[in-house]
């Protein structure tokens, strides 16, 4: 679904990442750990074709990301959910309309689309603030809202960079209750965290792989969980 191989990316005229090879299959759950600075964030932007590598391969939905045009990338993109470590929303537009934008962009919304909505609020837990604006909303409910925003497309993959930064315990097993539910319903999901705990809480929940960034090179931390 996602594939990197012998892939490298330079930053500031020094490699970031050398020769890492990797693969997301369909309906697989992983994490990625690492360092700050490691390149966890980049690693997600490589993923959905917003850094293209410096060298190697990268191919998505089996298609080589260096050879689609701007068009063809558009659509790409519009299967794979991103939840940005700093979610950013439109502070004048209401949390419904904000959610609702790749559908607006997309031009899909229609009152089908908007029941759907509706629903997808629910299920994260949002039901009741559909009419608030952003600055109303804690941090628990704007990494959720990130979330539905994130899958309101449907898309096959979920990208999520520190989804559970910045919020207390208790709403990060909440977020990741929801990320584990997307990928018991079919979606390949990805974490890229530094937070251990977060990883072992996910143990009796969903087999998932622990991926590490070291010394530039992406390694398996340990078996399935």
């Amino acid at each position: 679904m996602i594939e990197l191989e012998n892939l490298s990316y330079t930053y500031g005229g020094g490699e970031l990442l050398s020769d890492v090879s990797l693969r997301l299959q369909p309906g697989s759950f992983h994490f990625l750990t690492g360092p700050s600075g490691a390149g966890k964030t980049t690693i997600l932007k490589l993923c959905y074709g917003a850094l293209l590598p410096t060298t190697g391969r990268l191919s998505v939905f089996k298609q080589d990301i260096a050879r689609l045009d701007r068009d063809q990338l558009a659509l790409m993109r519009r299967r794979i959910g991103v939840v940005h470590q700093d979610c950013q929303f439109l502070d004048h537009m209401t949390l419904a309309e904000n959610v609702a934008l790749p559908l607006t962009v997309s031009g899909q919304i229609d009152t089908a689309q908007r029941e759907d909505l509706s629903e997808l609020l629910s299920w994260v837990g949002l039901g009741t603030r559909l009419d608030s604006h952003p600055p109303e909303l804690s941090g628990g409910e704007r990494q959720r809202a990130a979330l539905a925003r994130a899958v309101i497309l449907s898309p096959d993959v979920v990208l999520a960079d520190e989804p559970t930064g910045n919020v207390d315990w208790e709403m990060s097993q909440r977020l990741l209750r929801l990320l584990v539910e997307l990928n018991k319903m079919g979606k390949t999901v990805l974490i890229a965290t530094h937070d251990m705990s977060l990883i072992r809480a996910a143990k009796s929940q969903v087999q998932a792989r622990v991926l590490r960034i070291s010394q530039r090179q992406v390694q398996l931390a340990g078996a399935d969980l």
